[in-house]
This record gives C-alpha cells, sequence and structure tokens, in this order.
C-alpha cells in the first residue's frame, strides 16, 4: 500500500507539471476541455486524487503530521469549488439560451466525478479535525448523487446510451454507494444501512459488467480508467463489512475484488504506456 501510494504520488505530481506546461504553452486546448460537455468533468480528478492521497497518508502516519490538515483543506475546497463551476454551467447554458440549450450528450456518469467526489471529504478530514466541513460536504455529495443518477437514466431515455467509446465508465454508477459506505462505517452508522449501500455498489458494477464483452472490443481511450477507482471502492467496501461479525463471509470476496481491481488497473496502467508509445492515446477525438 505504501509502495502503491509513492508511485501514485509521483505520476500526480509529474501530471500536475505536464497540466501546468500545457496550461503555458497550449491554453486555447485547455479552454476547449473546459468547455467541452464531457471531458470539463475531468479537472474534477484533480482535488479528488489530492483527496485521496490525503487519505492514504493518514491512514499510514496518523493525522499529526505537520501540514496535512492544511493540504486537506486545499483540497477539500478545491472539490468544492469544481462542483460549483460544473452546476453553474448548467445555470449559465440555460440563462444564455433557453431551455433548449440543456445538453443531453453531456449527462455522464463523468458528472459524478466533481459531484460526488464530495462524499470522499470525511474519509481524511475527521481524523484530521475537520470534521464538520467535511460532514457538510458530505452532505452536498449525498444531494446530488440521486440527482446525477437520475439525470444519466433520463437521458438514456431520451437520447439514448452514450457513445460507445464512454461505456466504461458505467462502472462510476457503483463509486457513489461505495464511498458513502465507506465514510458511513466511519460515521459510525448502523450496519443496516451500510449492507443497503454495499448492496447498491455490488449491483451496479454487475449491471455496469454485462457490457464487459462491448468494452473488451473498444481500442483503449481515457475513458477505461473510468472502470478502476469503482472497483477499487468496491473492494474497499467490502473488506470493510468483512471486518464485522455478520460479514466475514465477505472475506475471500472481498480479496477477489481486490485482486480483479489491482488487475484492472495494472492492464490499464500498460494500456496507458503503450497508447503514450504508439501516439494513439492522445490522439483527435473522431465522431461520436
Amino acid at each position: 500500500s505504501l509502495v502503491a501510494g509513492a508511485v501514485a504520488l509521483l505520476v500526480f505530481m509529474l501530471l500536475a507539471a505536464a497540466l501546468l506546461v500545457r496550461w503555458q504553452r497550449h491554453p486555447g486546448a485547455v479552454h476547449d476541455d473546459l468547455q467541452h460537455p464531457v471531458r470539463h468533468a475531468f479537472f474534477a480528478a484533480i482535488p479528488i486524487s489530492a483527496l485521496l492521497l490525503i487519505t492514504l497518508a493518514v491512514a499510514h502516519f496518523g493525522p499529526g503530521v505537520p501540514g496535512l490538515g492544511a493540504l486537506w483543506l486545499i483540497a477539500s475546497v478545491a472539490q468544492f469549488s469544481v462542483t460549483l463551476w460544473v452546476l453553474s454551467r448548467w445555470l449559465r447554458a440555460t440563462a444564455t439560451a433557453g431551455p433548449a440549450a440543456w445538453n443531453w450528450g453531456g449527462i455522464t456518469p463523468a458528472l459524478f466525478i466533481p459531484i460526488v467526489g464530495n462524499v470522499l471529504a470525511p474519509l481524511a478530514g475527521v481524523p484530521l479535525g475537520h470534521g464538520a466541513w467535511a460532514s457538510a460536504q458530505f452532505g452536498l455529495g449525498l444531494l446530488f448523487w440521486p440527482l446525477v443518477l437520475v439525470l444519466n437514466f433520463v437521458r438514456i431515455a431520451q437520447a439514448g446510451l452514450m457513445p460507445e467509446r464512454l461505456l466504461p465508465t458505467l462502472f462510476i454508477f457503483a463509486a457513489p454507494p461505495a464511498v458513502v459506505g465507506v465514510a458511513a462505517l466511519q460515521y459510525g452508522a448502523g450496519a443496516p444501512l451500510v449492507w443497503m449501500l454495499w448492496g447498491m455498489a455490488l449491483f451496479q458494477a454487475a449491471w455496469a459488467a454485462t457490457q464487459a464483452r462491448r468494452i473488451a472490443m473498444l481500442p483503449f481511450g481515457l475513458p477505461h480508467w473510468g472502470m478502476s477507482f469503482p472497483l477499487a471502492a468496491l473492494a474497499v467496501l467490502t473488506l470493510r463489512l468483512a471486518d464485522t461479525p455478520e460479514g466475514r463471509w465477505l472475506q475471500l470476496p472481498g480479496v477477489a475484488l481486490l485482486a480483479l481491481a489491482s488487475l484492472v488497473i495494472l492492464g490499464l496502467s500498460f494500456a496507458t504506456v503503450r497508447g503514450l508509445r504508439a501516439g494513439t492515446l492522445l490522439a483527435p477525438e473522431g465522431p461520436a
């Protein structure tokens, strides 16, 4: 875990540096990403990654590390701000162009990233002594999780399933209930509630897995990383429940889920390296 965390921190720093260089050399491309109906949501991965790295640091070294609380506050406020920015785009669009400006094509599981990323706040915020703000941010995620869920189902009914290249993001449906379940355990929630959340996460992961054959036939792209963190979150919640008296039967399934998530992340990492070397990963997008 510590080695994986160190690798993740190194990758985060490299990507942050690359983003700054890109912002300086190609500001127009960054602006296009910020205005894109789907890609803009992935900018929330920056504060979310910081929150997860801080959570890992708290787990390994405890909350007493100097500066960790300040770093958490910066990442938390950044996550809150990204959520506000994403939602304000909806209001600006309808205000300037009316209801016709509503873009169902932009409603994808990727919207869970900026909005429901707020439910990560208590994982490190509570032990770092920022429980009040972490709880407030957790509530924000709880408010918009079902809203984005409903919007995605309405989008499927109105405009059909998302483009093929975004199919791997279906797994993101499993992330909110899994992370909420882990946070609920930290808050001391009752076992029935946590089991309900685990059931939601398990079903939505299984539901996305019904498209595994179609996903396997797709050329590799960045949306494939949408399978990684939901599987990891489901594995975490399963292993946490396996530590409870009524959940001991989950020990083997939990280890199996952890192995699956690890293999998926390893495979995605190799595919990313291959795509970068071949020049296919960052190629311009074709039509949907």
